[in-house]
């Protein structure tokens, strides 16, 4: 793993616990965390400011279930992919392009490595690689062309 980091990583997640964690295993997977975020306001003010290259964002926060909302702007405003994190994978928005997918609640550091892995694959090389344990893919992602990142 190269010592700069080559991801910009947005958390968002009201469980500060689990965001404290997340950021933790994201900066020794070689990702540069721009910001944990609990509500819309915050999450879309870090965004503005470091345009992240990936966001991992829960599904309901403290002001509701804005994670969809949050992801949506995320990736039209400044082109962030998106992984939701949720014990609810029912509640993501069906064929919602710019997620890359999601990971189900509970997860562990194991998963979360090899999302970053998986996103990084992605979001560098335009290429899927062969996704972690606990993480389900977005379907868009099997008809995406290779070598081709919605960017």
């Amino acid at each position: 793993m190269s010592d700069v980091p080559d991801l910009r990583v947005l958390i968002v997640e009201d469980q500060a616990l689990l965001a404290m964690e997340l950021e933790l295993v994201l900066s020794e997977s070689g990702c540069d965390v721009v910001g944990c975020a609990m509500d819309t306001t915050g999450a879309l003010a870090i965004a503005e400011r470091d345009r992240p290259d990936l966001a991992l964002v829960d599904i309901n926060l403290l002001d509701g279930m804005t994670g969809p909302d949050i992801a949506r702007r995320l990736v039209k405003e400044h082109g962030s992919a998106v992984v939701f994190l949720t014990a609810n994978p029912e509640q993501i928005p069906d064929g919602f392009v710019g997620a890359l997918g999601a990971v189900s609640k509970p997860f562990d550091e194991a998963t979360i490595r090899g999302v970053v892995a998986f996103a990084r694959q992605f979001i560098r090389h335009g290429a899927m690689g062969e996704p972690p344990r606990r993480f389900s893919p977005a379907p868009w992602l099997a008809a995406q062309p290779a070598g081709i990142a919605p960017r």
